[in-house]
């Protein structure tokens, strides 16, 4: 039996920082895309846990949640996201 799990940089759940958002936030949406709704900003230095990633329209997006807060889960641009 072989298992093929698909993950982001080093596997499923490791760690990250939200780093390059500036005054604007990362937004955190509720699926891998620009026309999902917002959950909420992230500013730099939000610590989160990476899940699996997407390529959406040319774009890597991770399903994340907070570290601070695990319950709150959702979508954000690989571009923005920094092994600590």
């Amino acid at each position: 039996m072989t298992l093929l799990v698909a993950g982001c940089a080093g596997g499923i759940s490791d760690r990250a920082v939200v780093k390059g958002a500036g005054a604007e936030l990362l937004k955190l949406r509720a699926g891998p895309g620009l026309g999902f709704n917002i959950i909420l900003g992230l500013p730099d230095g939000t610590a989160v846990s990476r899940r699996d990633c997407v390529t959406e329209v040319g774009q890597l997006w991770c399903r994340v949640s907070l570290v601070a807060a695990p319950s709150i889960t959702g979508y954000v641009s690989a571009d923005y996201l920094s092994t600590p």
